[in-house]
C-alpha cells in the first residue's frame, strides 16, 4: 500500500512538472503561434532571478513566485518589442529569431554567472510515508501545476482580460476596429507567457542544478506535451501532461530514468502518428 502510494505520488509530480514547464509556451504558441525557442532560456532566467534574489536577503517563496515572474516577464516585454513584434505571422522566422535569442540569452548569463552550476536548498524537508521517504517540495509542486491551471482557465474564460486576449489572436482587424490594440495585447500575452516560464524555471530551481545551458534539458519536453496536446491550449496542456507524466514515470519506476525519457519520446511519436492535430484535435473538441 505504501508503495502504491508513492508511484501515485510521483506520477502527480511528474505530470505536474510537465504543467509547469509547458505553460508559458503553450500561452506563447497555443495563443500566439509563436514558436518560442528560447523558452527554455526564459526558465533560466526565472532560476538565476531566484537564486540572485535569495542572495539579496529574499525570502525564498517571494523570490519564486513573485521576483522571477517579474524579472522574466519584463524581459519579454523587451524581447517582444524588439524582435518579435516584427516578425507576426511568420513561423519560420519567429523560430529562427527566437533560437538566435536562445543563444544570446546564454551567453550574456553565461558571461555574468560563469558556467559553473548553482542551486538552491529545497525547503520544507522530507517527510514518510511507511518506510519511503517523500520531499515535501513535490507535493509544492502538486499543488502549483493544479493552482496554475485554474487560474489560467478563470483567466480566459471569466476575465475580460481573457476574452479580448482571444478575441484578438482570433481576428486582429476586428479587435482593432473595436478600439483594441492588437500590438499591446501581443506584447502582455507574450509577456505573461514569458512570466510562467521565468516561474518554472523558478519552481524547478530547488530541484535541478542551474546552469545557462539547463534551458536545453526542458524545451524538447515542453514542445512535445504543446504539440501533443493539440489545439485546445488548456486541456491539451493538461491532458498532453497527464499522458506523457504518466508514461514517463512509471516507466522510469519499472526501468531507469534513462529509459522513462525514451519511453515519453516513443509515446509523443506514436500519439502524433495517431493523432496528427494532438489529443484535443480529436477529442474535447471546442474546449478552452
Amino acid at each position: 500500500m505504501d508503495l502504491a502510494i508513492i508511484i501515485v505520488v510521483q506520477v502527480l509530480y511528474a505530470v505536474a512538472s510537465l504543467v509547469i514547464i509547458s505553460a508559458g509556451l503553450a500561452v506563447i504558441f497555443g495563443m500566439m503561434k509563436v514558436i518560442n525557442l528560447a523558452h527554455g532560456e526564459f526558465m533560466m532566467l526565472g532560476a538565476y532571478a531566484t537564486i540572485a534574489a535569495i542572495k539579496l536577503g529574499v525570502n525564498l517563496w517571494v523570490a519564486i513566485f513573485l521576483i522571477a515572474p517579474i524579472a522574466v516577464g519584463l524581459v519579454g516585454v523587451v524581447l517582444e518589442r524588439l524582435v518579435i513584434r516584427r516578425l507576426y505571422g511568420r513561423m519560420v522566422d519567429t523560430m529562427l529569431a527566437t533560437w538566435g535569442l536562445s543563444l544570446l540569452l546564454v551567453g550574456i548569463v553565461t558571461s555574468i554567472a560563469g558556467n559553473t552550476t548553482a542551486g538552491v536548498s529545497a525547503p520544507l524537508g522530507n517527510f514518510m510515508i511507511g518506510g519511503y521517504s517523500v520531499s515535501g517540495y513535490t507535493l509544492v509542486i502538486i499543488a502549483v501545476a493544479c493552482v496554475l491551471a485554474l487560474v489560467i482557465r478563470w483567466v480566459l474564460v471569466r476575465t475580460q482580460w481573457g476574452l479580448i486576449a482571444r478575441g484578438t489572436m482570433q481576428n486582429p482587424e476586428m479587435a482593432n476596429a473595436l478600439g483594441i490594440s492588437p500590438s499591446y495585447v501581443y506584447s502582455v500575452t507574450f509577456a505573461v507567457g514569458a512570466a510562467l516560464s521565468g516561474l518554472a524555471g523558478a519552481l524547478l530551481a530547488p530541484l535541478t542544478g542551474v546552469v545557462p545551458t539547463m534551458g536545453a534539458a526542458f524545451v524538447a519536453k515542453a514542445f512535445i506535451t504543446v504539440i501533443g496536446g493539440g489545439p485546445a491550449i488548456l486541456a491539451g496542456l493538461v491532458g498532453a501532461s497527464s499522458l506523457f507524466g504518466a508514461i514517463n514515470q512509471l516507466a522510469t519506476f519499472i526501468t531507469t530514468p534513462v529509459f522513462g525519457e525514451v519511453a515519453l519520446l516513443l509515446a509523443a511519436i506514436v500519439m502524433l502518428r495517431l493523432l496528427p492535430q494532438g489529443i484535443t484535435g480529436r477529442f474535447f473538441k471546442g474546449s478552452l
